[in-house]
């Protein structure tokens, strides 16, 4: 059975050597490390989008956004076709796959998180199924001090 990256590579989408590749996935973390640009992202999802559209949904400038966009540009994340002064953005999301793979092989660990919270829930309910039922809720009976008038 292939893991994700070989299949990747025998696709051929796969082939940077490993310093090109980090350094992409550092671009693609620092794309995605900005609200602004996810809420681009978001945007494009499904549909292209002129510029100017985009930019409507924001509360900063047109250059604002297109610095944003053009980050997006740089790596990969966005497409972006001109046609004299009108610029069409569409996502493109292949280079989130490589951060997606990046972050799945850490999914061991919160695994290991989940089965050790869940053996400790179970434990919980063990006891408390085990002890009587005069114990499992115990009273609390307070005396309120009298007030002295």
């Amino acid at each position: 059975m292939m893991t994700i990256r070989q299949t990747l590579r025998a696709v051929g989408e796969a082939g940077l050597d490993p310093d090109a590749a980090q350094a992409q996935l550092d671009q693609v973390f620092f794309a995605l490390s900005d609200p602004v640009r996810r809420e681009i992202l978001e945007r494009l999802d499904g549909q292209a989008l002129l510029v100017s559209e985009l930019a409507a949904a924001f509360d900063i400038s047109l250059q604002a956004v297109s610095r944003h966009i053009q980050v997006l540009v740089r790596t990969g994340l966005v497409q972006q076709e001109r046609t004299g002064r009108i610029s069409r953005c569409s996502l493109d999301a292949g280079p989130m796959l490589d951060a997606a793979v990046w972050m799945n092989r850490y999914s061991k660990y919160w695994q290991q998180q989940f089965d050790m919270l869940a053996a400790t829930l179970a434990d919980i309910d063990e006891r408390k199924a085990k002890q009587p039922k005069s114990a499992q809720s115990p009273k609390h009976t307070k005396k309120r001090p009298s007030r002295k008038q």
